[in-house]
């Protein structure tokens, strides 16, 4: 695109209504925000499933690693690595089971480093419609082809498999649980698929650790088996810091090392950073049941008590609850009557979703108290829009 061509690309953007801004808030505690006029939010778009940000260790954690630097200084392979990051590698590695894992500056970047450094011309990547858009991407600069299949449609993934030919390696990359819709990726058919086509398996767990599972290692514990080749996830969700991790077998981790052009060339994260997540997980670990048995009794708080008030929502198993409007327009200005009444939703439209879908995304924390979950269902209701 012409640089000249922007004002006309930003104005039709501006007319079909799609226009986005940040819009700024301070996060006051794991469940409340400040914006900069003083007004204060119940927050209920935040990724913080376990109120890790807020939490006295991990914020201790942060505080006494800052006496190391607030930067890295560079990139780990150039000029070494805080202690924290290869600490919290070892930890991530026997959380996930497996035998290493690597950090990366984000998610987003993980999934990018680890398709880009993975897969290549030759080889054929088969992907889930309803994947992340970090993933998405991941497979457009790999150069391997790209075969999409519709969403959790097994039946379609094993006619592709069946029928591509590859004389490389076949990849199947999916979500762990979609961001977008809740739901749970069907991983002993997709286990079942890679054995009997020598696929290697990537699953992105973002949206499953700390979610999903007995202890929250995520989908593989969800389902009790083994069986992905690579587990990738965020530090910024249920750890409550910033970052990514692969967490694979050693020879894996340690081609990533060497050929992941993002993990090579970006300045590492910082010493707190990487001092917090690792606290995050070491207090999962500690105390499962505090946590995700306060996430889990107040994701089945709010769903009963949306039901109670006749707000329809997608079923699922997760704390995100998608209240699917339909149209743009209707997602949009719910949201913004509940942001009025200080209540913070997101609304969802398109691309992030295909078009007719668009929705409400909220999600429950385990930091929500029960006024917090009232008050939200109670502002929901005032302002639900009969006719999305």
């Amino acid at each position: 695109m012409k640089i000249i061509d922007i004002p006309k690309e930003l104005e039709e953007i501006r007319k079909a209504d799609r226009f986005r801004k940040v819009r700024d808030l301070r996060m006051i505690t794991a469940s409340r925000g400040v914006d900069r006029e003083g007004k204060e939010y119940i927050v209920f778009n935040s990724n913080d499933y376990l109120g890790m940000t807020h939490e006295k260790e991990v914020e201790e954690a942060a505080r006494n690693a800052i006496a190391y630097g607030t930067g890295s200084g560079g990139a780990r392979l150039t000029s070494g690595a805080v202690f924290e990051l290869s600490d919290l590698e070892k930890e991530i590695a026997a959380f996930k089971h497996k035998e290493d894992a690597v950090i990366f500056n984000t998610g987003y970047m993980t999934n990018l480093g680890v398709l880009y450094a993975l897969a290549g011309p030759g080889d054929v990547i088969f992907s889930d419609a309803l994947n992340h858009a970090s993933i998405v991407d991941g497979c457009r600069i790999s150069k391997a082809a790209v075969k999409v299949y519709p969403h959790s449609d097994m039946k379609t993934l094993e006619k592709l498999l069946h029928e591509t030919e590859t004389e490389g390696q076949r990849f199947i990359v999916t979500d762990g649980v979609f961001s977008m819709d809740g739901d749970v990726a069907d991983l002993p058919s997709l286990v079942r698929l890679k054995d009997k086509y020598k696929a290697c398996l990537i699953v992105d767990d973002a949206h499953a650790t700390g979610v999903i599972g007995e202890t929250g290692r995520g989908t593989a514990e969800y389902y009790h088996m083994e069986g992905i080749d690579i587990q990738v996830g965020t530090l910024s969700k249920s750890l409550g810091s910033e970052g990514g991790f692969a967490a694979a077998s050693r020879q894996i981790t340690d081609y990533l090392r060497n050929r992941s052009r993002p993990f090579i060339f970006s300045t590492s994260i910082s010493a707190a950073t990487g001092a917090a997540a690792l606290a995050a997980l070491r207090l999962l670990e500690r105390n499962p049941e505090t946590y995700m048995g306060a996430l889990r009794r107040n994701t089945g708080y709010m769903k009963e008590k949306l039901t109670e008030a006749n707000i329809p929502f997608l079923p699922g198993d997760t704390s995100i609850i998608p209240i699917v409007m339909g149209r743009e327009e209707a997602a949009m200005e719910y949201a913004a009557r509940c942001r009025e009444r200080g209540i913070l939703l997101s609304a969802i439209r398109p691309p992030s979703v295909p078009a007719g879908t668009s929705r409400i995304r909220l999600t429950v924390t385990a930091a929500h108290t029960r006024e917090e979950l009232d008050r939200a269902v109670k502002v929901m209701k005032e302002c639900f829009i009969e006719d999305c």
